[in-house]
């Protein structure tokens, strides 16, 4: 098990799917994209220059975009990592989360119900 410390995260990359035309797999080589991965361990944080403990706000399972550069790739198990800073990482990507009306609309509920939902 890789374990983070300070402001550390580790993070598995999610791979991209590559082209294929028949049965040829045409690999992405020629563009410099930023990566991808889910967070395996973050660590708990860093001191601050007062002394307090800045904590990180990720967590294991979160999927991130990470910059082309900065991260150390690091094998264990025979499993590809990245290790690197918190506050290197560019965005966390989120699920979109459906609407109270989507959710009225795929359950059977009561008028009633439904008002009390929607506020109306």
């Amino acid at each position: 098990m890789i374990e983070a410390l300070y402001n550390a995260v580790v993070v598995q990359p999610i791979e991209l799917e590559e082209t294929t035309y028949g049965n040829i797999v045409v690999p992405d080589l020629g563009n410099e994209k930023n990566k991808t991965g889910k967070i395996i361990s973050v660590g708990p944080g860093a001191p601050s220059v007062m002394g307090n403990l800045l904590s990180t706000t990720l967590k294991a399972g979160d999927i991130v975009v990470l910059p082309t550069m900065g991260f150390t790739k690091f094998e264990y198990k025979g499993e590809e990592y990245w290790i690197g800073r918190e506050n290197d990482i560019l965005a966390k990507i989120t699920p979109e989360r459906a609407s109270i009306e989507e959710v009225i609309a795929q359950t059977e509920v009561t008028e009633e119900e439904k008002q009390y939902l929607t506020n109306e």
